[in-house]
């Protein structure tokens, strides 16, 4: 595991494993429908006890999202919803209280372009507290990590179940904060339950690292969280928190926000 010393990231699992639960992290499109509801969502999770978030950085050709995340990216982007308005908008939140751990997920093609220290320096000085790159390969896992602990970033990386045994275990190395283990080979989406093999191959790996291990992709229900976080340290729920965004993004700010907010109550209630 890469040290990285004490950020809100870390410090977020340190109650849940000491009890025994879970963390439900919630994920959230960034600017859809628009960056003040994104603001407000994320006070309205904080204020449920949601301890870890992740914002989605809109791109135009997202890595592994299935189509209700890449309909969400599509319309920020139409917006012009981009990384500069995102780390402004994460500002004005942290700027007004906010103090849960939050994570961006964003391609690794952004980041190339804006060059890899500025955009880290930027990501860290709006808020952010680590990044999830998911078309980062291993072999360029070197630089991005070095760069992530200079700025105290939490660098989480992707582990698919077609991830050989060994090669998790190389990947858990260069993670910090927690490893995204890849409930089902394919995009993102929601499921009705998850393969045995996967909750198996999540117990495997937590007997060889000491990092958190969330497991997403297809996590949609109360159920799946309990099931998730009886082997993982986290459920992190995407495609599902989307959908009802989508399904509710005319209604006023306050109601959607609620609505939304409501939904993540139920996924945390059985870790509570």
């Amino acid at each position: 595991m890469t040290d990285i010393g004490n950020n809100r990231l870390m410090i977020a699992f340190d109650e849940p494993r000491a009890r025994g639960t879970g963390l439900l992290v919630p994920f959230i499109t960034a600017g859809y429908p628009d960056l003040q509801t994104t603001v407000e969502l994320l006070k309205d999770f904080e204020r449920r006890g949601v301890k870890v978030c992740e914002l989605g950085v809109p791109f135009s050709d997202p890595v592994a999202d299935g189509p209700t995340i890449q309909a969400s990216y599509t319309d920020a982007l139409t917006a012009g919803v981009n990384s500069n308005a995102i780390f402004q908008a994460v500002r004005r939140w942290r700027d007004d209280g906010g103090a849960m751990a939050l994570l961006a997920m964003v391609s690794y093609s952004i980041v190339y372009r804006h060059g890899l220290e500025e955009y880290l320096r930027a990501a860290k000085n709006a808020g952010f507290d680590g990044v999830i790159i998911p078309d980062l390969s291993l072999e360029e896992a070197d630089k991005v990590e070095s760069a992530c602990r200079e700025l105290n970033l939490a660098n989480v990386m992707l582990v698919a179940p077609t991830t050989p045994p060994d090669r998790r275990l190389e990947i858990a190395r260069h993670c910090s904060g927690f490893i995204y283990f890849i409930s089902v080979a394919g995009i993102t989406g929601e499921r009705s339950r998850l393969p045995d093999a996967t909750i198996a191959a999540v117990a495997e790996l937590r007997k060889h690292t000491e990092t958190p291990v969330c497991v997403g992709f297809g996590i949609s229900s109360p159920e799946m969280v309990r099931t998730v976080c009886k082997v993982a340290d986290g459920a992190i729920v995407g495609s599902a928190i989307v959908h009802r965004i989508t399904d509710n993004k005319d209604l006023p700010r306050d109601e959607l926000v609620k609505l939304v907010g409501d939904f993540v109550g139920e996924l945390m209630a059985p870790l509570s």
